[in-house]
């Protein structure tokens, strides 16, 4: 096997189909993790190598790891009913990745999000600062958790922390479930002036910076997937008003948690987030389409969430 071989688990994901096409256009190889028949046609069909096996299942993983030079894990179930029993899923694939690499100088680029970064009310989250919070108040947090137990363990772990939308074609996070919960109440909501601020960035540049994490990053640094630092959630309402033809309209809190049920905490969530330090650090440099521009050209009202990448 060439030493270009990269290990993607979630290689059939939203982001992760985007990553190995990434992964073979800089010149690597790609053995994918696939659970499924239908995974591994579709990662034979971009070119990549296939990995039997799942996420959870730590063995495939382990020899998912040591037939590579390197892994990015993307992979992560999105089931909210299971929210907390998933993080800790993705604590144990983190070590167990992490071991299999440990002493070896090959690297780990591990998933996160910017929106468990605090901050200062009203200053934006950067690469630099500390998750101030636990597992145990945010179980998302567990990823972070693990990627640093195995830092300090002496393994080479980059993280990339993603926005809270990630958008583009056959999107099926955030936004799409906003979609949802307007078309069936038939109004597009946000929480009081809506200006709680979301970041975004487009699969594709989120993709490439995973690509750069991994052949350009530092060990243990944080790298912010952010092409936008601050879009009020009131724009996006309006946005998928537009889209819809239906009225946006604000809401109290009260009403929200009815409107908009678990969802009404990531709805008044405001986690502003820059990526400066990451540009500057590996020349990454966001192209493709905003948030708004592709709610307008990307298919987003004639698709449907899914729940598992």
């Amino acid at each position: 096997m060439k030493k270009n071989c990269i290990f993607v688990t979630g290689a059939t994901g939203f982001i992760g189909s985007a990553i190995v096409k990434e992964l073979i256009e800089a010149g690597h190889e790609v053995l994918g993790l696939a659970r499924s028949s239908a995974a591994a046609e579709l990662l034979a069909a971009a070119g990549a190598q296939v990995h039997c096996g799942d996420v959870e299942d730590l063995d495939s993983l382990r020899r998912g790891a040591q037939a590579s030079d390197g892994v990015i894990h993307t992979a992560f179930n999105h089931d909210f009913s299971r929210w907390k029993e998933n993080s800790e899923n993705d604590r144990r694939a983190i070590e167990t990745l992490g071991q299999a690499l440990m002493g070896s100088g090959r690297r780990l680029v591990v998933t996160s999000g910017t929106a468990i970064v605090s901050a200062t009310p009203g200053q934006l989250a950067t690469e630099e600062t500390k998750i101030a919070i636990t597992s145990s108040e945010v179980p998302r947090v567990a990823s972070e958790e693990a990627a640093d137990a195995i830092i300090a363990r002496g393994a080479d772990v980059s993280v990339v922390r993603l926005s809270p939308t990630v958008h583009g074609e056959g999107d099926h996070g955030f936004v799409p479930m906003l979609i949802k919960t307007a078309r069936e109440k038939g109004v597009s909501a946000y929480i009081g002036d809506g200006q709680n601020r979301w970041s975004a960035v487009h699969r594709v540049d989120a993709a490439r910076l995973f690509v750069l994490a991994l052949d350009k990053g530092e060990k243990s640094a944080r790298y912010h997937g952010v092409a936008e630092e601050a879009i009020s959630f009131r724009a996006i309402a309006e946005a998928i008003a537009r889209g819809l033809g239906v009225p946006a309209r604000s809401l109290s809190p009260e009403e929200a948690a009815d409107h908009f049920g678990w969802f009404a905490h990531f709805a008044a969530l405001d986690a502003p987030s820059s990526s400066a330090l990451t540009r500057e650090r590996l020349g990454w440099t966001p192209v493709h389409p905003m948030l708004l521009d592709d709610l307008a050209n990307a298919g987003y009202f004639t698709t449907a969430p899914a729940g598992r990448s």
